[in-house]
C-alpha cells in the first residue's frame, strides 16, 4: 500500500472540504460529492453525514475505490471501512470544523456518520 506525502497531507488535511467520487463497476467515475475531511496522524478519513444509507456511501461499498480532489491534490484512494478511530475522529472533526454552530458539527460525529467512516488509503 502506497502512503501519503506530508505535502499531501497537509493540503488535503487542511482543505476545508474534499470532492469524493466513487468508481463505478465499469471504472468510470460517479459524480463527485462535497464532504468533510479529517486528518489524523498520517492517515485521512471521512464520513457520510447520513450514514451508511447515502447514495455516495452505498457507491463505494463495492469498488472501495474513488478519486479525491482536495487542497489542490488530485489521488485515487482505496476506501477502508475503519470504526476504531471514532473518538479520535471526533476529536479531529470537532477541532478543525468548530467554527460550525454545534448543530452543524453534531452531524459529523453521530451515530449513523461514525458507522460510516472512512480512511483514505493512496493508490
Amino acid at each position: 500500500m502506497s502512503t501519503w506525502t506530508s505535502d499531501e497531507l497537509d493540503r488535503i488535511g487542511g482543505a476545508e472540504e474534499l470532492e469524493i467520487a466513487s468508481v463505478r463497476r465499469d471504472g468510470t467515475l460517479r459524480k463527485p460529492v462535497t464532504i468533510w475531511v479529517a486528518r489524523h496522524g498520517d492517515d485521512l478519513y471521512v464520513r457520510s453525514v447520513y450514514g451508511r444509507g447515502s447514495s455516495w456511501f452505498r457507491g463505494v461499498q463495492v469498488p472501495h475505490e474513488g478519486h479525491i480532489q482536495a487542497g489542490g491534490v488530485d489521488k485515487d484512494v482505496l476506501l477502508v471501512e475503519t470504526d476504531d478511530m471514532d473518538d479520535e475522529l471526533d476529536t479531529a472533526y470537532r477541532a478543525k470544523y468548530h467554527r460550525y454552530a454545534e448543530s452543524i458539527v453534531s452531524t459529523i460525529v453521530s451515530p449513523e456518520a461514525r458507522a460510516a467512516t472512512l480512511k483514505l488509503v493512496p493508490r
